[in-house]
């Protein structure tokens, strides 16, 4: 089995219509129902959703010592905003998955295998 990355991209800025609260209850269901079906298949290795980019904090080395900045790395108009690490026989099946995130989440799946030390 081979792992993978679902990265949940955001667009900074991107102004949706707000949810009522019955609408964010019906969107927090369909989130768990698809992690509980991820997990019943034994896909799901764990999942996470980060806080905005403005939160991070950079680590570098520079001339030899250890510089930290405040902001995300690449400043850029869309950012990471989550992810799920799950285990999956091919990439179709990987891509399945991704299907069935973006049509529950509304935002673009980017998927990408973890590199096989393995196998290199």
């Amino acid at each position: 089995m081979t792992q993978y990355l679902l990265s949940v991209h955001s667009v900074a800025g991107e102004v949706r219509d707000p949810m009522t609260p019955e609408q964010m209850q019906q969107a927090f269901q369909q989130i768990n129902g698809l992690e509980e079906e991820m997990k019943t298949a034994g896909a799901l290795v764990f999942s996470g959703r980060l806080s905005e980019p403005d939160t991070a904090t950079v680590v570098r080395m520079s001339g030899g010592e250890v510089m930290t900045t405040d902001g995300p790395f690449v400043e850029a108009k869309e950012h990471l905003g989550g992810f799920y690490i799950i285990e999956s026989d091919d990439l179709d099946a990987a891509l399945d998955w991704a299907a069935k995130t973006t049509a529950v989440i509304g935002a673009p799946i980017e998927v990408r295998p973890f590199w096989d030390s393995h196998g290199a």
